[in-house]
C-alpha cells in the first residue's frame, strides 16, 4: 500500500490546487479542440473498459495498479496532482475506496461513483454490518454494465460530438460482456453442485456466486480492513472439512497467509485440501496482459475455479 497524505493535508493540497486553477480552467477547456478527455479512474475494472469504449477520444489514467487493495489505498500527493488535472474522475464508490472519500468530496473536478448509479435494491448487503452495501459489483456482469453505462453518459456530456461513437463502442463492448456472462454461467454449471463452494481470503465474490449459483466462504468480511482471527481460520477449516471442499483460493491483492493457514489446518484434520490458484478480486493483472483486461481477468477466474473445483467422479 502506498503511504498516503493525512486528511488535513489532502484538503490543503486540494484547496491550493483549486486556487491555482481558478480563472484558467475555462480557457484551457475552450481551446482544447481535439485533445482527448482526461479521465482518472481508481480501479482498473473501470479504467480498462472506459479506455476501450472511449477509444482515441479518451485518455485514461488509472491510480490503482495490479496487487493494490482499494479498501486500504490512500491518495499520494502525486495522485492529487493527477486528479486536479483531470476532466473527469470515475470511481467505484459504495465505500470501496474508503480512504479516498475526502479527496473526492474536496475536488472541483467532477467525481462520479459508478457503483452508486446502480439501483440499490439489487445490491447485496454486508452480512456483518446492516445497511452497508457490498461494493464488489463488477463480478455481476449485468450490474457492471449499468455502472459502466453511467460512465459513458458522463463522456457524452463532456464531448457531445463524440456521443454517437461512444454509444457504438459501448454496444460492441457490452455484446462481448454478454458473451462473457454466458461463458461463465455455462462453464461453472458443469461443476457438481455440491462442489460449487468458493473459499477465498475476503468476501469479494458474493455477486459472482449469485450469478453463477455458487456458495462463498470467506475469511474476512467485505473490507480487507477487517481483522482475521484464529476463530475465523478455525471456522473456515470446519466449513472446508464439513463440505469436503477440494481447493481454496488466494487473491492477488490480499496477503495469502490466512489461506495457507486454512490449508495446513484442514490437512492436519485429515482433509486433503489444495491451493486452487490465484484469483483477481479487487485488482486486475498487469497492463498489456490478458488479465489486465476486465474480460480476461473474469475469464481467468472462471477457468481457475473450474479447474480446481470440477473434480467430477474421479
Amino acid at each position: 500500500m502506498k503511504k498516503g497524505l493525512p486528511t488535513a493535508a489532502l484538503s490543503a493540497v486540494l484547496l491550493l490546487a483549486a486556487c491555482n486553477e481558478e480563472g484558467s480552467t475555462g480557457e484551457a477547456n475552450e481551446g482544447a479542440g481535439d485533445e482527448p478527455i482526461q479521465v482518472v479512474t481508481t480501479i482498473a475494472q473501470i479504467g480498462e473498459p472506459m479506455a476501450t469504449i472511449g477509444g482515441d477520444r479518451v485518455e485514461v489514467t488509472n491510480l490503482m495498479g495490479p496487487g493494490v487493495d482499494p479498501h486500504l489505498y490512500e491518495a499520494t500527493q502525486g495522485d492529487i496532482s493527477t486528479l486536479t488535472d483531470a476532466d473527469l474522475i470515475l470511481y467505484s464508490g459504495l465505500n470501496l475506496e474508503a480512504q479516498m472519500n475526502d479527496v473526492f468530496e474536496n475536488t472541483d473536478v467532477p467525481a462520479v461513483a459508478l457503483g452508486e448509479s446502480v439501483d440499490r435494491s439489487v445490491l447485496l448487503e454486508d452480512e456483518e454490518e446492516a445497511g452497508a452495501d457490498d461494493p464488489h459489483i463488477w463480478f455481476d456482469v449485468e450490474l457492471w454494465k449499468q455502472a459502466l453505462d453511467a460512465g459513458v453518459e458522463e463522456l457524452k456530456e463532456l464531448s457531445p460530438d463524440d456521443a454517437e461513437v461512444f454509444e457504438e463502442n459501448k454496444q460492441q463492448y457490452f455484446a462481448e460482456l454478454d458473451e462473457l456472462k454466458g461463458y461463465s454461467v455455462e462453464t461453472l454449471a458443469e461443476i457438481p453442485e455440491e462442489q460449487r463452494v468458493l473459499v477465498t481470503a475476503h468476501d469479494a465474490f458474493q455477486y459472482f456466486a449469485e450469478m453463477n449459483n455458487m456458495e462463498v466462504v470467506a475469511l474476512q468480511g467485505l473490507s480487507t480492513e477487517d481483522e482475521v482471527g484464529i476463530s475465523d481460520i478455525q471456522s473456515t477449516i470446519d466449513a472446508v472439512v464439513e463440505k469436503d471442499v477440494p481447493a481454496v483460493f488466494v487473491e492477488s491483492s490480499v496477503n495469502d497467509s490466512s489461506i495457507q493457514a486454512v490449508i495446513e489446518g484442514a490437512n492436519e484434520a485429515g482433509t486433503e485440501l489444495e491451493l486452487g490458484g490465484e484469483l483477481y478480486s479487487d485488482a486486475m493483472g498487469e497492463d498489456g496482459t490478458e488479465t489486465g483486461t476486465y474480460i480476461g481477468m473474469y475469464r481467468h477466474n472462471v477457468d481457475t475455479i473450474y479447474e480446481a473445483l470440477n473434480q467430477g467422479d474421479e
